[in-house]
């Protein structure tokens, strides 16, 4: 499983760049704008942060192919490294896609809510698709069916392409995905975090540091002379 931290937070990304194993950072315009600062000066520190061998997908905001193909030839040179573009699926993002693919950047195709949409993305030539899991929820669907059926599409036709699930409620939602063959994941922090986190588990934590503590008392491993 690849998990990607799915925000512009500088304050986030530093944090769980630190703590988690992370294979990079997904964006939006959604969440660019949460940040209210100037674009290139944010996904620049976002790069500098992560470093150059950790994706970063940025979304591109134009709608026909050659302006995508514009905007995309611009970000991965400002921004260099593993750097993927999301696009939007439509007829110009997938006309986008092919000729992308043919100057070696990277395909993140978004906004996937049916299993024939990732399909015809990744014979596009798309790296990633993201079905978004949570919303589809939201509609009455089921998230979790729609990326076990892309999931054995991409296996029974032999493709390359990764699902990249993103738009998640609960981490139960990402364990469920896993379940299904996932690749990938984008997630929110605080997702992140819960991820790790059980009530049981700090039970746990709490009865060792307990028992310790009758016998050493504030002493620690590294106190005790070595043999």
């Amino acid at each position: 499983m690849i998990y990607i931290l799915d925000t512009a937070d500088i304050d986030a990304i530093k944090h769980c760049n630190e703590y988690y194993p992370l294979a990079g950072v997904t964006t939006n315009p959604s969440i660019i704008a949460k940040e209210h600062t100037d674009f290139w000066d944010l996904v620049k520190e976002i790069r500098e942060i992560i470093g150059d061998d950790k994706m970063l997908h940025v979304q591109t905001t134009q709608k026909t192919a050659d302006k995508i193909i514009a905007e995309a030839e611009l970000l991965r040179k400002e921004l260099r490294g593993n750097f993927f573009v999301k696009i939007p699926i439509s007829e110009e993002g997938l006309k986008a896609t092919m000729e992308l693919k043919k100057l070696g950047i990277g395909v993140t195709m978004t906004a996937i809510f049916t299993p024939a949409q990732a399909l015809i993305s990744a014979m596009a030539g798309a790296d990633f698709v993201a079905p978004y899991v949570n919303r589809l929820d939201n509609i009455i669907g089921d998230g979790i069916e729609v990326v076990a059926e892309i999931v054995n599409q991409f296996k029974h036709y032999n493709l390359d392409c990764k699902v990249l699930a993103a738009s998640f409620k609960t981490a139960e939602q990402v364990h469920k995905c896993a379940s299904v063959g996932c690749h990938s994941v984008t997630v929110s922090a605080d997702i992140l975090k819960t991820v790790i986190s059980h009530p049981m588990t700090d039970m746990a934590i709490a009865g060792f540091e307990k028992d310790w503590a009758t016998v050493c008392d504030d002493r620690t491993i590294l106190d005790f002379n070595q043999r």
